[in-house]
């Protein structure tokens, strides 16, 4: 039996690191492609923005769950935060695809708060990626003990990434080009 889940983690810990390498660099290189010709799809900010904040709204409650013995209401939510977090990534590639890039344009002591948010708003979103994976795969493989192990650690990181996207987002806003 222990061979039999040792097999699976394997196989879950090869595809995690293929998935945590693959979609940074397509979100990449997609993100410098422009479609020729492509109506600026300048609706879906505030759209993804919200994604984040139902994101951030939703682990708080899926945590609050968990801590009342929920656990298939913790799993539901959960797995509701993945598939919000997939749609995020679609919709953020399609706008960059069809958009240009907006510049932030606040000045003084603001500038320097809206760079720190967002490269940490980025590269938590990149680390997050296999904290996840790791994490909800923990469950698949009965192994409730290293998942709550793991999840002290990727709640916080990814409640983070989803407040700052919203942060983001509202910062920038007044500068987009409608």
């Amino acid at each position: 039996m222990t061979e039999e889940i040792s097999l699976k983690e394997k196989r879950f810990n090869k595809l995690i690191t293929v998935i945590s390498v693959a979609v940074p660099l397509v979100v990449a290189l997609l993100f410098g492609y422009k479609i020729p010709n492509a109506k600026p799809l300048s609706f879906l900010p505030p759209i993804y923005a919200g994604i984040n904040g139902l994101t951030a709204i939703l682990l708080i409650a899926a945590v609050v769950a968990i801590k009342n013995g929920r656990q298939l209401i913790h799993q539901r939510l959960m797995t509701t935060n993945i598939v919000l977090s997939a749609l995020f990534l679609v919709m953020y590639v399609a706008y960059h695809m069809t958009s240009e890039t907006t510049i932030f344009g606040g000045e003084g002591p603001i500038k320097y708060i809206y760079y720190f948010i967002l490269l940490t708003h980025i590269v938590l979103s990149i680390s997050v990626i296999p904290l996840v994976l790791i994490t909800y795969s923990k469950v698949y493989l009965d192994d409730f003990e290293s998942h709550r192990q793991w999840a002290k650690f990727t709640f916080p990181i990814w409640l983070y990434v989803a407040i700052t996207g919203v942060l983001v987002y509202l910062m920038i806003s007044p500068y987009y080009q409608y």
